[in-house]
């Protein structure tokens, strides 16, 4: 990576910081649900064309999905745009500096692309629906990520966790989740004047609950399961008939979330069982573990300034999941995380999360970050050593993957 390079993509993502704080503030201030994202399109596009770029809009089937390339021949590199919001809590996961920082480092490599004529092909691709809704699952199905060389996000997390003047991690491992609904079909009865004629749909659900809750001492200390109950009867005087519950399931790879969601389907079965109800499921949006590149992460701590970024700083910074994780089983994949400060040290999922997302300190660090990822984009462009040595490491992964390793 020649020194002249790096100037032009820092000077490019410099000269359009106000087009880049632009669109994340509309996305922080307009908060959208997965696949409702429909403002957060169309500004994205409308920037996007403003900048002279051809973008296609609705990409890949989904209609808040977007894309636009640069570059011909060579290598490809996709960087990845969230902006998908929580229920009642608005940009508390912080999506729109995901969306800021790979926004930047598009701007970065496609402005080296364009003046050094060299050959290669950067694309930014948005990504709905990263909150549950499998946003991409679906454009992986659709042939987003095909022929790519590697695909970069960076993604906030909670600050106050990070020691020192540590201020990102490179290397960040992310959970597997299995996704289930379940439900339970008993029967109704008038629970004053005949409960003896009902099957209770809810005693299956509290049972379940319990014995799940008695699971957890029996689980690894990097295992997750939560859950909620959709729905748990009506009235009390009715004895509920069908009743219904949501859970995540996570471990550290695929195989070990599958193998302890079949430890706890057996509470489920056994409350079902137990109280005389039907059961069934339904599978959700799963989503794959994290499975960094280290190569990359290397690449990115070695850009990055000198002792603001960790390798592999705490285990539980940022412990939960994400659709990205099954980008990295289809190409090479950087998922790294920066911290924001949040006034009580609230970390994610939280509105003191949200509010932090939204200042200025927090859209600087994005686009730092998104300075770091687009100076490794360009080396995955343009040096032949370190693309070979990133795609045999990542081969060498998907192998230990399959043996649920």
């Amino acid at each position: 990576m020649t020194q002249d390079w790096v100037k032009v993509i820092d000077g490019e993502i410099v000269a359009r910081n106000s087009e880049i704080n632009a669109i994340n503030q509309l996305i922080h201030e307009n908060p959208e649900l997965a696949y409702e994202e429909y403002k957060a399109h169309d500004n994205f596009v409308a920037a996007l064309q403003s900048l002279g770029f051809e973008v296609t809009s609705k990409a890949y089937g989904l209609d808040t999905a977007f894309s636009t390339e640069v570059g011909s021949g060579g290598r490809l590199i996709i960087y990845n745009a969230e902006y998908d919001a929580l229920p009642g809590i608005g940009h508390a996961c912080g999506h729109n500096l995901i969306a800021s920082s790979s926004f930047a480092s598009f701007l970065g490599v496609a402005a080296a692309l364009k003046a050094s004529g060299l050959p290669g092909r950067v694309r930014l691709l948005g990504t709905p629906a990263e909150e549950g809704g499998g946003g991409k699952l679906k454009l992986i199905a659709a042939g987003a990520y095909e022929g790519a060389a590697a695909s970069l996000m960076v993604h906030p997390g909670p600050g106050h966790t990070l020691s020192g003047a540590i201020r990102g991690v490179s290397y960040v491992r992310m959970l597997a989740n299995v996704k289930m609904r379940v439900y339970f079909t008993g029967r109704e009865s008038h629970a004053a004047i005949a409960p003896w004629d009902g099957v209770n749909a809810l005693d299956a659900v509290c049972l379940s609950y319990n014995a799940i809750s008695m699971l957890r001492q029996q689980i690894y200390p990097y295992e997750r399961i939560h859950g909620v109950f959709r729905t748990a009867g009506d009235r009390p005087n009715v004895t509920p008939a069908n009743c219904c519950v949501e859970y995540y399931v996570r471990s550290e790879t695929r195989t070990g979330a599958e193998r302890l969601w079949q430890r706890v389907l057996k509470c489920f079965e056994g409350a079902a069982l137990a109280t005389g109800c039907e059961i069934r499921t339904e599978a959700l949006n799963s989503y794959a573990d994290v499975r960094p590149s280290s190569s990359l992460c290397k690449a990115y701590l070695n850009v990055m300034p000198e002792g603001t970024v960790a390798y592999n700083e705490p285990r539980d910074f940022l412990a939960g999941s994400t659709d990205m994780g099954d980008v990295c089983y289809e190409c090479p994949g950087f998922h790294g995380a920066f911290g924001i400060g949040t006034k009580d040290g609230e970390a994610n999922h939280t509105k003191g999360f949200a509010a932090a997302a939204g200042t200025p300190e927090s859209f600087e660090r994005a686009v730092e970050c998104g300075r770091g990822m687009a100076k490794v984009g360009w080396k995955v462009l343009t040096d032949d050593g370190f693309a070979e040595q990133m795609k045999k490491e990542w081969e060498q992964d998907m192998k230990l993957a399959a043996e649920g390793k």
